[in-house]
């Protein structure tokens, strides 16, 4: 094969089970993602209650006990408030991460189909760049448009998790309503967003960074096993994956992609989190901004305070990005239109 062959043969990889929006029925992918994705935030949301008690807890650096850990944490909740504890607020958050996930989806295979055709029709740009332009700006968009639900269930769940928790929170609630209606009369609407800025600088970036390491580092495997495509009458044409490959590749893609991302924003994430949680805990006072919460944080523990949670974060990460890709590209390939 002649160098020519070769470089117009790159331009021309195309993942394997690759799906585009265009390909989806529009009407099965949003039920069928309803479902998918519900239990899929019932499996892993013991571990985001971990992650936010341990990043809501006050300790200080003169402290001869240390947070505890997630599973004496785990344990802890287990003897003190059973199962039912490690769901403090799930129905709260299920019930807000149906709408937001449908706006994740539709905004996140929007942008990434409409940006990859201007990356390499109008910019030139190489096929395998161009995918990863694109899936950075799909991650970026969709993260900021789904921020717009998000951030007032978080600030309403997260309130419920720590409830009987080291969490420093005076104000008990009977229920998602009633947090919510509590939030609104004390601080307005304003108070359901509170954190929203770095919900912003949390997720918006992360996701950004997630979606364009999944797609580099998913295309490199690929290749590494040998896979070249799909070019009809190639010389060097691969067999397609199996069902099984597929998933591995995609999972463990997934959960390299996880792992960067969580290291790089769990200090913004604790930060959102004590904003969240704790800003309308002040008594009438003004809630602390960024800059008092960081120096909290610091009083408390140290630099390495911003850093509480990253074990379950890491871990709620790596695990929520394994599954949730896999489940989303097996949702994509449910949800293809039938081909005439």
């Amino acid at each position: 094969m002649t160098l020519r062959q070769q470089n117009q043969h790159a331009s021309e990889f195309r993942l394997p089970a690759d799906v585009d929006w265009h390909m989806l029925d529009k009407s099965k992918f949003f039920l069928l993602g309803a479902a998918l994705f519900s239990g899929v935030s019932a499996t892993l949301y013991p571990v985001v209650v971990l992650k936010t008690r341990q990043q809501v807890m006050k300790t200080t650096t003169t402290s001869s006990s240390s947070p505890p850990s997630c599973t004496s944490l785990g344990l802890n909740i287990l003897r003190r408030e059973g199962v039912r504890g490690l769901y403090k607020g799930f129905t709260t958050s299920l019930t807000g991460t149906i709408p937001a996930r449908a706006l994740y989806m539709s905004t996140l295979e929007i942008t990434k189909s409409s940006v990859g055709s201007l990356a390499t029709k109008a910019g030139g740009m190489s096929e395998p760049a161009a995918a990863a332009v694109a899936n950075g700006a799909a991650g970026l968009t969709a993260s900021v448009a789904a921020q717009l639900v998000w951030t007032p269930i978080d600030v309403v769940s997260q309130r419920l998790m720590v409830q009987g928790g080291q969490g420093g929170l005076s104000t008990r609630y009977a229920g998602g309503l009633d947090a919510f209606k509590t939030i609104v009369r004390v601080d307005g609407l304003r108070g359901l967003y509170r954190g929203f800025g770095m919900s912003i600088i949390t997720y918006a970036p992360s996701n950004a960074l997630w979606w364009s390491s999944y797609c580099v580092t998913q295309r490199s495997v690929w290749m590494n096993l040998g896979y070249r495509g799909s070019n009809c009458g190639s010389e060097i044409q691969a067999a397609a994956p199996s069902s099984a490959v597929v998933v591995g590749v995609q999972g463990l893609s997934a959960a390299c992609a996880g792992g960067v991302s969580a290291l790089l924003t769990t200090p913004f994430d604790t930060i959102k989190t004590r904003l969240q949680v704790l800003g309308n805990e002040g008594g009438g006072r003004r809630p602390p901004t960024v800059m008092q919460t960081v120096q909290t944080l610091v009083q408390e523990g140290g630099w390495k305070a911003c850093y509480r949670g990253l074990g379950a974060r890491w871990a709620s990460m790596s695990m929520s990005a394994t599954t949730m890709i896999t489940t989303y590209e097996f949702l994509k390939r449910l949800s293809t239109k039938a081909q005439e």
